[in-house]
């Protein structure tokens, strides 16, 4: 047992007490990778078909790949061939299609499973930490909307169909108490190096608020499952490194996989932060994580054992972990969340104040424990443009 294992429980204890937020409210530079307005509106025609209206600058930019506009609005998103997957950071589009992400599609999505052998993670043991003590992962007490209100689940397509990731409401500083950002990993985004944007981001804030099981969830209503409602991505950034390192097992991109969303209500009109009532501020101080007693990663973990219908934590003394010389070390805890939780915020108390100061990335095949980035200077940048260029949108 750690020498510091007294002082880590207690300072455990001021972490999950700090994200205890209720919500107010229930409505049913060059590190940019997103330009030109991806705003869109939905509707049905008489035949029940989601119509989909798109904005004729993003007509435009589908045009330039060859891809036609009404194909697209008839599933021709569903196209992933090479010349048709949208990889460079200017070529974000996200049109809301309303209604494609039903409960019953939510439930079926897949987790973008990103792991790691522990002789891959061993590779550079010089500025690595000693391999964790598993933590068991706890679920979250329910109502989630009153445990961990920023605490949400991220739905998007990709070429292996419907895929889940977490992630967490974030404060936007240039627009304080009505944020609309959302914090998760640049893997739930962007393929990485090779791929391109996903298709269909969404996020979903206390995903199945009550924590029902399957069965209890058979019939369930949109409403149900997403109480606080379906908020659509009208932007999105990652890191350039991501973008050109970044693979199915994190690669040289995991030190940079994270990524802010712009969300959009697929019904309604208040902010985020207005709705699910609060968000959190984020640390791009990168603390060592010698100096760190405790960190808690939040999320809903999606591969065996679990099945991303609850919410999950780990909260545990973070190590230093190391995947070459070259690159910033990351961030490591003990824990048995699986994938699905990639994406979810790491918190940590700051003067009595909750922060994200991270979010899961990679973790071992044996799902013992978890990685995520140090945010520094360039996740700064990367979330100041975010706010600056679309938060008042």
């Amino acid at each position: 047992m750690r020498s510091s294992h007294r002082r880590r429980l207690l300072t455990a204890a001021a972490l999950v007490a700090a994200l205890g937020l209720t919500a107010t409210a229930c409505n049913s530079g060059d590190n940019d990778k997103a330009s030109g307005d991806a705003s869109a509106t939905a509707s049905q025609d008489s035949s029940g078909q989601d119509d989909v209206q798109v904005p004729s600058d993003i007509a435009g930019k589908l045009k330039e790949h060859g891809i036609d506009v009404d194909d697209w609005k008839d599933g021709g998103w569903k196209n992933w061939d090479k010349d048709k997957w949208l990889s460079e950071a200017k070529d974000f589009v996200n049109p809301v299609i309303k209604g494609l992400w039903k409960p019953e599609r939510m439930q079926n999505a897949e987790d973008p499973d990103k792991t790691i052998s522990a002789k891959d993670a061993a590779a550079d043991q010089g500025v690595s930490d000693p391999e964790p003590d598993p933590v068991q992962a706890k679920a979250e007490k329910t109502p989630y909307h009153e445990n961990a209100a920023p605490v949400g689940k991220v739905f998007f397509d990709s070429p292996e169909g419907t895929m889940v990731c977490s992630g967490t409401v974030v404060t936007d500083v240039n627009h304080p108490g009505k944020s609309n950002l959302v914090w998760t990993a640049g893997h739930c985004v962007h393929a990485g190096g090779g791929g391109g944007w996903y298709r269909n981001i969404a996020f979903v804030p206390s995903y199945n608020d009550l924590g029902k099981s399957e069965s209890q969830l058979g019939n369930a209503t949109t409403t149900e499952v997403a109480p606080y409602g379906t908020w659509w991505a009208d932007w999105a950034s990652t890191s350039n490194e991501w973008i050109d390192g970044g693979d199915e097992t994190g690669g040289a991109g995991a030190p940079y996989d994270y990524a802010v969303l712009h969300v959009q209500p697929e019904q309604g009109s208040k902010s985020l932060e207005e709705t699910v009532g609060n968000a959190l501020d984020i640390d791009f101080s990168a603390p060592s994580a010698q100096k760190v007693s405790a960190m808690g990663a939040w999320g809903y973990p999606a591969a065996s054992p679990y099945n991303g219908l609850q919410m999950f934590k780990c909260i545990d003394q973070p190590g230093r972990l190391s995947l070459s010389t070259s690159m910033p070390t990351m961030y490591r805890i003990g824990c048995t969340m699986t994938g699905g939780s990639s994406g979810g915020g790491w918190f940590r108390v700051v003067d009595g104040k909750t922060k994200l100061v991270s979010n899961t990335s990679i973790g071992p095949t044996d799902n013992t424990w978890l990685a995520g980035p140090q945010l520094g200077e360039g996740a700064e940048a990367l979330y100041e443009n975010m706010s600056k260029k679309y938060g008042s949108q």
